[in-house]
């Protein structure tokens, strides 16, 4: 910055946050750019783009190692709720005050997904923010919402920026903005793009034409492959858990307490615990639309009954009858427990669907967990005499 910023109180900085807002003159015939000026030290702002109402940083649309090792580690659960930018307005490209203005989330995974499908565009990005939330889940929680898109509008100065009073948000923010009530407070038209980022390009060649393959929500295999190792690492507090409480149970006998009992029992129930819990996290969102029924609980179900009988023909589980038992009961609400907590993932379901369907599966779970509670006891007091 010059001379002029520092008569204005802008000295030199080094974090470039979000951008420069050009404050009205304040009486001493000064323009105040320090407020927020933008020395981000990011690896995706690759420049600047200046405009009438701030010096918007210009990022690339080309995803570096760094990128694609943050995305490898969220997946997997390492630090997922920091993993975010800035909220803002950045440039992709070089546009100007007739360009598109695309909104999204903080999320940086939604953030990189977004931009690496804009390239080749003149775009304006304006990134909101949803607390490192994605844009379908933000939604629903009401961090992408009316309030704050009105907000960032008017922090961004987004009617200085533009001549045009359009915004283009992906489809599945619908549910948490009203598009009347942004349009009465920023004077902003909401256009519903698309479902997938990927389809935004031809979305605006078609004159912001959506067609009904864009509308379409899908849930393939692989999105539901990349969900599982979040699942496994998020879930693994229940796995340890109920890994402690089991072989603890396991050691009482007549006589009271054997931890020699309980260490011989820690193999066998590591495997049933382990059949249970990928039962409900790997297989059943894998399987999802080939298990009948809707609710996720009892698809879960459904494949934990069918992974125990598999265990049980193949002699798998070892122990007597009652050791048997325990498992087939436990293994069955395990699974069941864990696929209903992939509703939260998945577009197949609804807050009152869920809520209703947890009114039904949670007690069926924990009669199965009693149950087999209860098997394990008495196996260990009768094996124990």
């Amino acid at each position: 910055m010059g001379g002029s910023d520092q008569k204005c109180g802008c000295g030199n900085s080094n974090e470039f946050v979000t951008l420069q807002l050009k404050v009205p003159e304040n009486g001493d015939g000064c323009q105040k750019v320090c407020d927020r000026s933008v020395r981000v030290s990011k690896h995706y702002i690759v420049g600047s783009i200046q405009t009438r109402a701030s010096d918007i940083p210009q990022i690339s649309t080309q995803l570096g190692w760094k990128d694609y090792l943050g995305a490898f580690r969220v997946r997997w659960g390492i630090r997922r709720n920091s993993y975010r930018v800035n909220p803002g307005l950045y440039a992709i490209g070089t546009p100007n005050e007739r360009s598109d203005v695309l909104v999204t989330a903080n999320y940086k995974l939604s953030f990189d997904t977004v931009r690496k499908n804009l390239h080749g565009l003149n775009v304006w990005l304006l990134v909101l923010d949803t607390k490192g939330i994605n844009v379908w889940c933000s939604a629903g929680k009401g961090t992408f919402g009316t309030k704050e898109l009105v907000n960032r509008i008017r922090l961004s100065f987004l009617d200085t920026v533009v001549q045009h009073k359009r915004i283009i948000l992906p489809q599945l923010s619908a549910v948490g903005v009203a598009a009347h009530l942004v349009k009465e407070s920023s004077g902003f038209t909401v256009v519903y793009g698309p479902v997938r980022a990927s389809d935004i390009q031809s979305f605006v060649n078609a004159g912001y034409k959506a067609t009904k393959e864009m509308r379409l929500v899908h849930f393939d295999w692989y999105d539901r492959l990349r969900l599982v190792p979040n699942d496994i690492i998020y879930n693994l507090r229940y796995l340890m858990s109920l890994f402690v409480v089991i072989s603890v149970l396991s050691g009482i006998n007549t006589h009271g307490y054997s931890l020699q009992q309980a260490l011989i029992n820690v193999i066998p129930i590591a495997k049933i615990i382990a059949a249970g819990y990928f039962a409900g996290l790997v297989f059943t969102p894998l399987l999802l639309p080939f298990i009948p029924t809707q609710n996720f609980s009892f698809k879960g179900l459904i494949i934990g009954v069918v992974i125990s009988a598999f265990l049980f023909l193949t002699h798998s589980l070892g122990g007597n009858l009652l050791v048997k038992l325990a498992a087939i009961f436990f293994i069955s609400g395990f699974s069941s427990f864990l696929a209903m907590n992939f509703t939260g993932a998945s577009t197949f379901t609804s807050l009152a669907g869920v809520k209703k369907e947890m009114r039904i599966a949670v007690p069926i779970q924990i009669v199965s967990a009693v149950i087999a509670a209860i098997l394990i006891v008495l196996n260990s007091t009768l094996s124990g005499r």
